[in-house]
Parts: structure tokens; sequence; C-alpha cells
């Protein structure tokens, strides 16, 4: 199933424009070394959400901006997503075997040239935008966009939510605590993404804030349904390993508070998203989809 199929049209759009984008700013495959070059075409462009580019597009566009500027701070966050997937699907991580419905980054090409392809797209990520920044972009709007995605990568952000993670198994944790790791392992990009769209557009204190208020509440909310997935789904429909998470005594929301206080925490967190951006009124749109989207998918 097309993980986009459930994307209105200019969402649909938005993603091809990414999908040109990052195959055009990532090394081709014959170009040398190209066993690295092919892992890293593969674990970028073997399909995707492209949630996080969606939304540096969606959040410029809300603010009025558009143009070939966005493009280069959509790939880097998906190319910094990219890298922690393959990273993550890890033997010494989560050893996964199935993403998006093929064989993960590992198993192809080996855990060695796995981990140089994580290595180099988190490279590439940060080149992109300091290039974009040296010619589109004013030198501290650019620091900042910078500065914003190492947070989000780093002990504060997804690396420390997946050590969180790592250290959480077997263990029984609070709400809070589960909140906090998802708050970092998987909403730390996610805000990224927000932040780089509005930076990227000069939004001003207060729009960044109710910006940020909308980031975190889609980035725990498309936690919980993945949580809700790993019950519900099925591995052809989703595109991993369903049950993985129970069968590895990973916390999860439906392990501490049950499937229906689940559903309703999705709802609540969608409502607060749209709370959120209520004040951008129409041009919008495209984020509010996006969190509609983020707490209903089938995948």
């Amino acid at each position: 199933m097309n993980p986009n199929s459930e994307l209105g049209p200019a969402l649909q759009a938005l993603v091809a424009r990414a999908e040109q984008a990052l195959s055009t700013s990532l090394p081709q495959a014959e170009h040398s070394p190209p066993e690295l070059h092919r892992a890293m075409r593969y674990a970028v462009l073997g399909g995707g959400k492209r949630l996080r580019p969606l939304l540096v597009y969606a959040t410029a566009q809300a603010l009025g901006q558009d143009g070939p500027q966005l493009d280069p701070a959509a790939c880097a966050v998906e190319l910094i997503h990219a890298y922690s997937l393959v990273h993550d699907d890890l033997p010494a991580m989560d050893d996964d075997a199935l993403r998006r419905g093929r064989p993960t980054c590992h198993i192809v090409f080996g855990e060695a040239m796995a981990i140089l392809a994580g290595d180099a797209l988190q490279a590439l990520a940060f080149e992109l935008l300091a290039d974009d920044a040296t010619q589109r972009i004013d030198a501290a709007t650019g620091m900042a966009m910078l500065r914003a995605l190492g947070r989000a990568c780093g002990a504060e952000g997804m690396a420390g939510g997946q050590a969180l993670d790592l250290a959480a198994v077997g263990r029984k944790l609070t709400l809070a605590e589960l909140e906090h790791m998802h708050a970092c392992k998987t909403g730390a990009l996610i805000r990224a993404s927000v932040q780089l769209g509005a930076l990227i557009s000069g939004a001003d204190a207060d729009t960044l804030q109710a910006l940020d208020r909308y980031a975190n509440a889609v980035g725990l909310a498309f936690q919980v349904r993945d949580d809700l997935l790993d019950v519900e789904g099925e591995s052809a429909v989703i595109g991993k390993t369903a049950g993985k998470d129970a069968a590895a005594d990973k916390p999860t929301f439906p392990s501490i508070i049950g499937l229906d206080a689940s559903r309703a925490r999705l709802a609540e967190l969608t409502d607060d998203a749209l709370a959120a951006i209520a004040p951008l009124g129409r041009p919008a749109a495209l984020l509010q989809e996006l969190a509609h989207y983020s707490a209903s998918r089938k995948h």
C-alpha cells in the first residue's frame, strides 16, 4: 500500500517535490564508493511517508513562503530521519529485518555498510543546510536552522530518546516518562521540521511558540498512532513487523494506559495541535491535514 495514498492532492504534490529534491541531493550510485552510495539511496528513496519534509513545506506555506529555498531544509530533515532508521534497525538497536515493506538496509548491504550509510546521510543533511545558508538565506537564520537540526539529533533529541528507549526495555514506565522518551526520539525531529519551515519564513516569537506547540502535539500523536498500529496493524500494511514492541517487552501507550485511553490521548493531542494553529487560518490548511493524517494513518 502506498503510504501517501491517504494524503490529499496538494500534499501528494509536495511528496513528489521532496522525492525529486532527495534524489538530486544524494550521490549517484555509480560514483565512488558505489556500494556506500547505493546503500544511501536505498535507505532514503525506498518509499516512506515524507512527513518531515511535508511539515517544512506546509509550515512555510502557512506563513506565505514557498520556493526552492525550502528544498534543502526539507531534504535535510528526511536525510536525518533516514539515517536514524538505518541505525535503529541494526541488531545492536531494534534488530529489525523489515522497513517500508522491504528488507532493512543492513540486511541488504551488511551491518558495516549500513552504519557508514547512516553516518554519511547525517553529514549530508548538515552539508545541505550549510550550503544553503551561504546562498539563499541570511547567516543568522542559517545558523539558527543548523542549531535546531543539531539539537534534534543529539543527546536531547533522537539519540537521547533512543538511549531512553533501550534502557526502558522490560521496565514499567509512567505515562510522563513514556511521553518524554518519545518527545525526544520521535518528536524532536518533527519539531525541528516545523522550526526550519518557520525560520526560513521569518516567523515572529509568538508564531514560533504556537507552531512549536503544534509540532509537540503532532509528534506525540504520531507515536501514539504508531503504538496502536503495532497492536492493531498487519505487517503487510504497516510495512514493518507488527507486534514487535510487545514481543520485545518495550513500553508503549497501549501497554501502559490501554487501547481506549491511547485512542483518547490521540484525539486530545490532535485537538491541541489544531488549536495551536487556528490563529493562522486558511493558510494552515496543510498543517491541519497533516495533524489529522498523523492521528489516523493506516501505516
